[in-house]
């Protein structure tokens, strides 16, 4: 995990993904539509193999883009990786069995490959019969039957070099595990969850075979006593895993449980070399087996008792150099998390006891948010999973703890977590578990995500539920986050009108005229959304946001910081020549003016109040009411405007100066001038060397300039814009 969360890529890893981004424009297309790079580069034999893992990583991996790997002489892979991807028997043959592999990892592979047309495939090379060193084909299907009738008489044992070969969840059956075992060279197998009856095979490799992983045989029937005599004869075993998966009831085990028992208490003798035990999910083991194992057995450097029950027997503990999985310690829980990463059964297990290891932990703990993703990466689609393993995030990445984690690391945290939304959105305990890991200000401020899709899952969620604590959460989330997206994620989100539930949210607490944070957030959010952004500001008019809104206004008159949010969406709709029509209703522009009027309110609601009009009058031949109104409005722009205190408070933001150019034209009336530069005063006089750079950079600075020297602009007016080029020279002088 480390390019995930630990720094930024190396220059060869950032190149390599590059060319996963752009290998449309790199490469031609044969006839059959596959891939072929136009480039005539040759590629270093271990970069060869990092791209096309990379190329598996990312998914984009298929019968198309696995053309280029025709070339043998522009790529030479040795360490080939197609795990998880659908690739065809056809695109198989022509791109990787030409080349001189050492290690093929084609596990859960999709698309039609089965184990016979692998190894049928890789046979055909003669220089891969020897050079093959390693074979994963995890939860494939072997389709043995087809390997041996219709092809001929080859099999694994073809693949004389083979010394590490994985077939966990496959179709394996003793016929099969007789032709594996006829490898010469075979030092490692893995034959979890298959339907094997017997070992006895194994026999034939027992001066070569120096790790067995035999997890869950559940179709295995030896006695205990001929079991234990097969494992005697592995005289070379350094590793067995015997684990069970304690979750299923498929099967009682006994015969097995039996022969462990045996194993542990008997002579070590028995599997003389034997340095890694795994017994994890044995329901019938003892501390008294256990602390004969481990005090006759020095030399063991890991024991597997995750699930048994028995892993806080005393014995184990002044084993001072002996790993052990299990569940008495935090120790134990984190190897677990690291060694049965593929193992849902024992992760389900360790991620309850790390839940709660971590209910009340008090120092960042890096380390262990790592472990939790990694096996939140490894099980996707586990409900079981990912509702534990977002309930551990939670811990881990409160206020004070997350603050102290890399910023990567939060970002993959992030990213999983919308996943795991994404994965579940119809279960309400993994959703909670994400909407409170998220609802952190340091999270959603500080670290880089994706938060079009993050407000997307959220909103899509808030739509189908009104459990009043999610809910805050949910619109709290959604609020901070649009106040950090950028113009171009603002306005890819402005277009679905799916964000309009916020106004549903607000709706509701009008109705019961409730002012809390709930409303506060949504507001904000709306707010946020319809800034300078037309299409959020016309879905808005098109859900009757503006009759709810004028209902707010009424329903909370004595709240200035409702008022101050309604009355700020209203100036992004009235910035918007299009939309000035509809807020011409003479109803709610009395009210916005009552409001400008009234010198008991709030400087902050008076200054919204005033910019509405402000707008709305900047134009003569839009104005469809009353001229009277439009006088009277303009008039009390001017001598309301200049009662305001200065703000010392942050009360307003600004994306850009662009909706002030109409306002700051020499023929308006000296109102809307005053409005206007009030408010480029306000900014800059609060966030000089943002706002000052961007007046410079968007031409206001001459405006102002032009529209001082006019003869006919107002001294007031004038003031203030030589208060804000006092501002500019003074910033521009530092600078």
């Amino acid at each position: 995990m480390k390019p995930d969360t630990e720094g930024p890529l190396s220059l060869c890893e950032l190149c390599l993904a590059q060319v996963c981004l752009s290998l449309d424009t790199l490469c031609t297309r044969r006839p059959d539509h596959s891939l072929c790079l136009s480039i005539p580069t040759v590629f270093p034999q271990e970069i060869a193999d990092q791209l096309l893992h990379l190329m598996s990583k990312k998914g984009i991996l298929n019968d198309s883009t696995a053309g280029i790997f025709r070339d043998c002489k522009q790529f030479r892979l040795r360490r080939a990786t197609i795990r998880s991807c659908t690739i065809s028997t056809d695109a198989f043959r022509l791109a990787l069995c030409p080349h001189r592999l050492q290690e093929l990892d084609a596990s859960w592979v999709s698309g039609g490959l089965t184990g016979a047309d692998i190894i049928s495939g890789l046979v055909s090379n003669l220089e891969c019969r020897k050079s093959l060193q390693r074979l994963s084909l995890n939860g494939l299907c072997l389709d043995w039957s087809t390997l041996k009738n219709e092809r001929g008489c080859i099999g694994f044992s073809s693949l004389q070099g083979v010394r590490t070969l994985c077939l966990a969840n496959t179709d394996l059956n003793d016929e099969v595990l007789e032709d594996i075992c006829a490898l010469p060279q075979l030092e490692m197998l893995d034959i979890s969850c298959c339907a094997v009856s017997t070992l006895t095979p194994l026999l034939q490799c027992k001066n070569s075979l120096k790790s067995l992983i035999a997890h869950r045989l559940r179709q295995l029937d030896m006695s205990s006593s001929r079991l234990l005599s097969v494992l005697t004869q592995l005289q070379c075993v350094r590793h067995l895993d015997f684990s069970d998966d304690h979750l299923s009831e498929d099967s009682d085990g006994s015969s097995t449980d039996e022969m462990v028992r045996q194993l542990l208490e008997g002579s070590p003798q028995v599997l003389p070399s034997l340095v890694s035990l795994d017994i994890s999910g044995r329901k019938r083991i003892s501390e008294t087996a256990v602390r004969a194992f481990v005090e006759a057995r020095s030399g063991v450097v890991f024991l597997g008792l995750m699930a048994t029950s028995v892993s806080s027997c005393d014995a184990l503990e002044k084993c001072k150099n002996l790993k052990v999985t299990g569940e008495a310690n935090e120790s134990q829980v984190c190897e677990a998390l690291r060694r049965y990463r593929d193992r849902e059964c024992f992760i389900r297990e360790a991620l309850v006891h790390l839940y709660n290891l971590t209910t009340d932990i008090d120092k960042p703990r890096p380390d262990l948010l790592k472990l939790v993703l990694s096996v939140m990466q490894s099980h996707p689609s586990s409900l079981h999973v990912q509702l534990v393993a977002t309930a551990c995030v939670f811990h881990l990445t409160t206020q004070s703890l997350c603050e102290a984690m890399p910023l990567p690391l939060l970002s993959c945290t992030v990213t999983q977590l919308l996943l795991a939304m994404d994965t579940f959105p119809s279960n309400t305990q993994v959703q909670k578990n994400c909407l409170l890991a998220l609802c952190s200000d340091f999270i959603l401020q500080e670290v880089p995500f994706d938060k079009y899709v993050a407000v997307s899952l959220v909103i899509t969620w808030l739509s189908s539920h009104e459990d009043p604590t999610l809910q805050r959460m949910a619109v709290a989330v959604i609020s901070i986050i649009i106040s950090k997206m950028s113009s171009e994620e603002t306005a890819q989100l402005s277009k679905d009108v799916s964000i309009m539930k916020l106004l549903t949210v607000v709706q509701q607490k009008a109705m019961v005229g409730v002012v809390d944070s709930t409303l506060k957030f949504a507001l904000s959010a709306l707010w946020n959304l319809t800034d300078e952004m037309p299409s959020a500001a016309r879905n808005f008019l098109d859900c009757l946001g503006l009759e709810l809104y004028e209902e707010v206004l009424e329903t909370f008159c004595t709240e200035p910081s409702v008022q101050q949010k309604v009355l700020g969406l209203l100036n992004n709709l009235a910035e918007v020549e299009d939309l000035q029509s509809d807020l011409m209703d003479e109803d709610l522009l009395e009210h916005v003016l009552s409001l400008l009027q009234d010198g008991q309110l709030d400087v902050g609601v008076r200054y919204f109040a005033g910019g509405v009009l402000a707008h709305l009058a900047s134009r003569p031949k839009a104005w469809t009411l009353d001229e009277e109104l439009r006088t009277t409005t303009i008039s009390q722009l001017h001598s309301s405007i200049m009662t305001w205190s200065h703000l010392e408070r942050e009360m307003v933001s600004y994306r850009s100066f662009q909706p002030f150019y109409p306002l700051l034209q020499t023929s308006q009336p000296s109102g809307v001038q005053l409005w206007a530069v009030w408010a480029i005063h306000l900014v800059c006089s609060q966030n000089t060397a943002h706002y000052c750079s961007m007046l410079e950079l968007e031409g206001v600075t001459e405006l102002l300039k032009a529209l001082a020297a006019h003869s006919e602009t107002h001294h007031d007016v004038k003031e203030m814009i030589d208060s804000i080029l006092s501002l500019v020279e003074r910033r521009l002088s530092e600078d």
